[in-house]
């Protein structure tokens, strides 16, 4: 059985089939049972939930149970059935109020459109037109997954459920009938043909017949054993005999207080994401003459009229014109002023009589059009759940070329609130919750943190577990490069190289040529390239390795009979590789699961770089995220003590396709416990590099990952400039690429203050000595810095480990009242708290950046320049420098001098960096990689620094250490104080005056 995750009973609330447990200020679990079976196992996202003691009240008013923390007030109308939007009200304690749960019914007559319902293993697409809603489940091309809806037959009889589908050429290659299968309640399944149509584009209907009684019935549709899949379905009706498909779409309500989502009520206009900064999932589209959209309100508490605010877009519409439009809210004519373009959102207040109870809200256009887009409609609201952060896959393929990239809502949002619907989530133990037949079944954790942004995080980490610590060499300096390469080029080339030039290096990352009898997806080493004393070698000179794995097998592998026997004969074949049939995985079945770890275990490295870019394995279990699936097994499979996976994360390959990056119902939640999160192939240009700006912190504060890896210099080559290494490609001799310099000296900048800083590309260079002198000398001071800095950054890593804040964090996470804070996040960051970094993204040998500098005085790292907070400055650099500056009061604890590596270069001597006259502390974390860990507070105060005694011990802790105090001062200058062999066991006072 899953291990328990129970809260203390006394923070347990009970109504009817509805359980609250109040976890913290800011978090309350919202449990819905139709038939009563509350659920206290861990889930696969949620592994617990112990958390302290926290005091609030209960008490039941006016048909309400109403709970209240210091943070926030949950409402639910007792006996009132599953949470929707118009019976369970969260309000937090700085006033925005909002219905965390929506639930959409398809009652008979009715379009259930599936990106409304449950779904299992799929994402939501619109790349086809035609489809219905903001897009359709898209492929069914793997075992379990699924649609599951929820509808209610308004009289019991005869039914039929009509599906409207799209059957055009699939991924295997055919255009044939495809077959689903179809349960309703969870009883047995009957098979659905749908035949195949024109294209994608070409949408029809299949029904199907089945009896049921009137009320509440779950109808799901799924890819099982026995069927073909590949299909994309748009939505299902729930019909009487004779009745025709549906127009009038099933919606939730859009409660009194609110604001509602345009996107999520009825429309007959298009739906789109194409423009940033919507809230939801996009927004109505350029409203043409005809078009309307429709939201029912509900809980108005009196007969009035009331504030009804319309957020829009309008820019040069497809008339050509770019003036001030009119629509019509309920018939009253509303004018909607123009937008800087379509990008730029505002917002207009209109005064709607609105009867008490429920109604309808009507935004309609004249017969000319409109030309405006919709985002939301808020009704005695103005607030917008606008996303902060955001998650993706990969940045495969992106370019940078077309802005930052899209990404997917998390945990933070801008008014301060977010459900975490955890209903679809498998148990702790990979076993998928029990059927419920009919009955309702919803499981959600309600966060209500205003700008609290910090104690959200916190509350994530505790419920879901924090962020991976690595071993503190993996925040070194990583040497990646998709190249044929041999250990006696890694000995006695590539080493010796680092070591000539002053570059340290922590860890090789061995690319796919390593493999024998097939370099793409051999599973045994090529002991010609790497005999087998090799990872010793690598140990001996204090680096890590890790191999590149693509998931799949070739027929004629050496080891395809015995994987195959393993399986059960269940390996599947999936396209072919040079002419020999590929077979491939899945990972949710345990003899496949079993046969293919199996692969592994003769191979010796660290850890595991999945590269799960294009091979057709994946995952059939339900609830749990593949991705976050098969990365735990890599965690468990290292030799390293604190094993982790390098790997892609939060969806599939098989839900999304390469570049395919769009959400998984389970979640992000799980990822952050084991990966190290690889980005993946971003091509080499300025706006790649610039995009990796803004996705580090944004994917930290939406799932609590801390552990971020992108391609410093790109995978994909752009530029065609000739490298200075020539290799052989298919008998050819061919030249490696390069980077501008400038481009190169920039991205190694930038790379130094990321999570990991992880040199890589395509047969391409990107050692410094690979570049001129100035960009040479720029990429080596800042690769020593960045090893210099690996005690401070281990310290921030350990730190998110705990709290859930990441060690790379946008502005606002510090300074959440400051409107800037939130505007510069792709264009800087803090690391930690006291380090703001703003790294130059244009050509040129001196490249400058207008930074906003938060509250506080703030100093240049490097020309000891200081700048007064709550200010804008342009900011120049040359190669050897980049705006990087340190917060009055904070404290930086860095390497004295450069070294080799991490693993074989104790801390016996460290500086601390600080600014004059300040007071301020940092307590560094140092461990064996292991358990056991010490820690040691360091303090600035009257003009001292004082290294109090360390904490703790664990083996090989340096017992005596010097000391470097730099004292930033106010003039430019710096002052140096030192404290010579000190003991790690005594109080040391520093006087920096």
């Amino acid at each position: 059985m899953p291990a328990p995750a129970i809260a203390q009973p006394t923070d347990t609330v009970v109504s009817g089939q509805a359980r609250f447990q109040i976890l913290s200020p800011t978090l309350v679990r919202t449990e819905y049972a139709g038939d009563r079976r509350f659920e206290d196992a861990a889930t696969y996202n949620v592994v617990n939930r112990s958390f302290p003691r926290t005091a609030y009240r209960s008490r039941t008013e006016n048909g309400w149970l109403v709970i209240t923390t210091s943070a926030l007030t949950l409402r639910y109308r007792v006996d009132s059935g599953p949470f929707r939007a118009d019976n369970l009200e969260l309000k937090t304690a700085d006033g925005t109020t909002a219905s965390p749960w929506r639930r959409v019914v398809c009652a008979t007559g009715q379009v259930c459109d599936v990106e409304d319902q449950q779904r299992e293993g799929m994402l939501i697409a619109a790349d086809h037109p035609g489809h219905t809603g903001y897009g359709f489940a898209a492929g069914f091309q793997y075992l379990n997954n699924g649609v599951t809806a929820t509808v209610r037959a308004t009289a019991a009889g005869r039914h039929r459920i009509a599906v409207r589908y799209a059957n055009g050429q699939g991924g295997d290659g055919k255009h044939e009938s495809r077959t689903l299968s179809l349960s309703v309640d969870g009883k047995a399944a009957q098979q659905v043909t749908l035949p195949a149509t024109a294209d994608w584009r070409d949408w029809r209907v299949v029904e199907t017949e089945v009896d049921l009684t009137a009320g509440e019935h779950r109808v799901a549709l799924t890819r099982g054993a026995a069927n073909t899949g590949n299909v994309n379905v748009d939505s299902l009706a729930l019909l009487t005999p004779g009745q025709a498909f549906p127009a009038e779409r099933a919606i939730d309500d859009c409660r009194f207080g609110t604001t509602c989502e345009a996107e999520n009520g009825t429309t007959n206009a298009d739906i789109a994401d194409e423009h940033a900064g919507f809230a939801g999932n996009g927004f109505v589209a350029e409203l043409v003459g005809g078009t309307r959209i429709g939201q029912r309100v509900s809980g108005v508490p009196a007969a009035g009229t009331y504030a009804v605010q319309l957020r829009y877009a309008n820019g040069q519409g497809g008339d050509g014109k770019h003036e001030p439009r009119t629509v019509f809210l309920n018939g009253q004519a509303v004018t909607l002023p123009v937008t800087a373009n379509w990008a730029t959102w505002g917002t207009v207040t209109a005064q709607v009589p609105l009867p008490a109870g429920t109604s309808d809200l009507s935004l309609t256009c004249p017969a000319t059009g409109c030309h405006v887009n919709v985002d939301t409609i808020g009704v005695a609201s103005t607030t917008q759940h606008l996303q902060l952060g955001g998650y993706r896959r990969s940045l495969d393929g992106y370019t940078g070329n077309d802005g930052p990239p899209r990404l997917y809502a998390g945990l933070l949002h801008r008014d301060g609130w977010y459900l975490l619907d955890d209903t679809t989530s498998a148990l702790l133990n990979k076993t998928t919750r029990p059927d419920r037949g009919a009955q309702a079944y919803q499981d959600g954790y309600v966060f209500g943190y205003g700008q609290d942004y910090k104690t959200a995080l916190g509350d994530l980490a505790r419920l879901t577990g924090g962020s991976k610590l690595l071993p503190s060499w993996a925040y070194g300096v990583w040497y990646s490069e998709y190249i044929d390469r041999t250990a006696a080029d890694f000995r006695d080339r590539i080493l010796p190289a680092f070591r000539e030039h002053g570059v340290p290096l922590d860890v090789l990352v061995i690319d796919t040529d390593f493999k024998a009898h097939n370099a793409w997806n051999g599973w045994r080493v090529d002991p010609a390239k790497f005999p087998a004393d090799f990872q010793d070698w690598v140990h001996g000179q204090g680096l890590h390795s890790t191999l590149n794995i693509h998931p799949s097998i070739q027929a004629d592998d050496p080891d395809f009979a015995l994987a195959q026997a393993t399986a059960k004969g269940k390996l599947t074949k999936s396209g072919s590789r040079n002419g020999v049939d590929s077979y491939v995985f899945d990972w949710g079945d345990p003899d496949q699961l079993r046969a293919y770890l199996d692969l592994h275990r003769p191979m010796q490295t660290d850890f595991w770089w999945l590269d799960w870019c294009c091979d057709g394995s994946g995952s059939s279990q339900r609830g749990v995220t593949p991705d976050t699936l098969i990365n735990e097994e890599y965690a468990k499979l290292s030799t390293l003590d604190r094993g982790f996976a390098f790997s892609r994360g939060y969806g599939s390959l098989q839900a999304g396709g390469y570049s395919g990056a769009g959400p998984l119902p389970t979640g992000p939640w799980a990822e952050k416990r084991h990966t190290l999160h690889f980005t993946g192939d971003t091509s080499s240009t300025w706006g790649a590099m610039k995009g990796t700006i803004g996705l580090t912190s944004a994917e930290g504060v939406a799932t609590g990952m801390s552990n971020i890896s992108h391609d410093i210099g790109g995978h994909n080559d752009t530029t065609g400039l000739r490298g200075s290494e020539t290799y052989l490609d298919n008998g050819q001799v061919r030249y490696t690429t390069k980077l501008p310099d400038d481009l190169y000296a920039r991205w190694v900048q930038l790379g130094a203050f990321q999570p990991i800083t992880r040199l890589h590309s395509n047969h391409g260079d990107r050692l410094p000595w690979q570049y001129g002198p100035a960009a040479q000398a720029s990429a080596t001071k800042f690769l020593n810095l960045r090893e210099r800095l690996v005690p401070y950054l281990y310290t921030l890593a350990e730190q998110a480990s705990q709290t859930g804040v990441p060690m790379v964090r946008p502005a606002y996470l510090e300074y959440p009242n400051a409107p800037e804070a939130y505007s510069t996040v792709d264009t800087q960051f803090l690391l930690g708290p006291d380090v703001l970094v703003a790294p130059i993204t244009t050509p040129g040998e001196v490249g400058e950046t207008r930074v906003w500098f938060p509250p506080g005085q703030w100093t240049d790292y490097f020309t000891g320049r200081v700048y007064q907070g709550n200010s804008w400055t342009t900011v120049s650099a040359g190669w050897d420098t980049m705006p990087v500056f340190l917060r009055s009061g904070g404290l930086v604890v860095e390497r004295t001098e450069n070294v080799a590596n991490d693993a074989q270069s104790k801390a016996g001597s460290l500086t601390v960096h600080v600014t004059e006259g300040a007071k301020g502390e940092f307590t560094l974390f140092e461990d064996d990689d292991r358990k056991l860990s010490a820690r040691t507070r360091i303090t600035q105060e009257n003009g001292k620094v004082t290294v109090h005694p360390a904490r703790g011990w664990f083996p090989g802790k340096v017992a005596k250490r010097d000391w470097t105090v730099v004292v930033h001062k106010a003039d430019g200058t710096t002052k140096t104080v030192q404290a010579m062999a000190k003991s790690a066991h005594q109080r040391v006072v520093i006087d920096i005056r």
